[in-house]
């Protein structure tokens, strides 16, 4: 299984105090030599972390694949388009979110996401759609003629969130906590089950190559690394997270050995 790691938040920490440190340049070789598969990045439109200088650099130096990910916007297209990675994400944005939330809406945007896919394809660049996990997703973006599907945890990572939240600090009877995990212990089986149906749709019924991503951390991936069809995690955010403690390569390395 591979792993794809996110290094946005590395630009995130540079654009709070807007100067040039730290630099996600720096992270390339570290992730290669921790053991990572590819370096994700995501180029938004509004431009709050990863810029076109850092893509520019990072294209120009990383010995691992590089993944991008954008928004459906012609332009924005167009731009990533230009800069040839080995792979790009097509993800929906907003500019008000805090981070991706949730899968695209194939429905809603079908000739956008196919004019988008037909462009990128033209340019041998391998194209992936960020779906939420339902079987319905995966027949639409087989029509779309993509290469993988990425699959959005952030449902199953909130549920086992909260089931792993301390109840016992909350004002609940003890009758009334053990009901509330019986409930997401539910809930959380059932998202395991939709990720792990998607993903043997995708990969056997349809052919395609299926990714994870979103809210995965330390404590989660567990059940995730547990679905053989899933071929990539792409993890960010708790990983640069963890490396404040531990360092980077120490991070990378810790993940890369929970997913072995």
């Amino acid at each position: 299984m591979y792993l794809g790691v996110n290094i946005d938040h590395i630009a995130l920490l540079r654009e709070a105090r807007a100067i040039n440190d730290p630099d996600p340049l720096d992270a390339l070789g570290i992730a290669r030599r921790a053991g990572a598969d590819q370096i994700t990045i995501h180029l938004r439109e509004d431009r709050r972390h990863i810029n076109d200088d850092d893509v520019a650099r990072i294209m120009q130096n990383s010995h691992l694949p590089v993944n991008i990910e954008c928004s459906i916007n012609p332009e924005m297209i167009e731009i990533v388009g230009a800069f040839r990675p080995a792979r790009v994400t097509l993800v929906p944005e907003k500019r008000e979110e805090v981070t991706t939330e949730g899968g695209l809406d194939l429905g809603g945007n079908y000739e956008a996401l196919d004019q988008a896919v037909f462009y990128l394809k033209r340019l041998e660049i391998e194209v992936s759609l960020f779906i939420d996990p339902t079987v319905e997703n995966i027949k639409s973006a087989k029509g779309l003629a993509v290469d993988w599907v990425e699959l959005h945890t952030g449902k199953y990572a909130n549920i086992y969130a909260m089931l792993n939240t301390n109840l016992a600090q909350t004002k609940h009877c003890i009758k009334e906590l053990n009901v509330e995990r019986t409930r997401l212990k539910k809930m959380l089986k059932t998202s395991i089950k939709e990720l792990e149906d998607s993903a043997i749709a995708a990969k056997n019924d349809y052919g395609l190559k299926v990714a994870v991503g979103h809210g995965l951390n330390y404590q989660n991936v567990s059940d995730i690394v547990k679905i053989q069809e899933i071929e990539e995690l792409n993890i960010g955010q708790s990983i640069i997270a963890r490396s404040i403690f531990t360092g980077f390569e120490n991070a990378v390395k810790e993940m890369r050995d929970l997913i072995k």
